[in-house]
């Protein structure tokens, strides 16, 4: 049996490429559907990632604050980022593709994209 540290630093098993991969700007929680004032670009994004996933599809969204790994496991994110700092955000990949930069998609983005890339 083995044992998990605290410290450990070995990074986690790989785990399947999701189908649409959001790369969000810092946020104040992990959908930034939070506070007094919530931001109708937002909102859209979170009814298209609930709209993918009834249909099957396997959405993930990231932070780079709670989820670093993920910017870094996708080397054009991590040369958008450094080409062009937080303007480059949000950046959706679709099963691995940037497909969109600066801006959240629109379902029919996201249609497209999963047309032109394979499975």
């Amino acid at each position: 049996m083995s044992s998990i540290s605290l410290f450990d630093t070995t990074p986690p098993a790989p785990t399947a490429q999701a189908d649409v991969a959001i790369y969000d700007p810092p946020m104040c929680c992990s959908t930034g559907l939070c506070g007094p004032a919530i931001d109708q670009t937002l909102l859209d994004t979170n009814e298209l990632v609930v709209t993918l996933k009834a249909r099957g599809l396997r959405v993930e969204r990231y932070q780079m604050a709670s989820a670093p790994q993920a910017f870094i496991g996708n080397a054009e994110v991590m040369r958008l980022v450094r080409a062009h700092n937080m303007d480059a955000l949000p950046i959706t990949a679709v099963r691995g593709t940037v497909i969109k930069s600066g801006g959240y998609p629109t379902v029919v983005e996201i249609e497209k994209a999963l047309e032109g890339v394979p499975a």
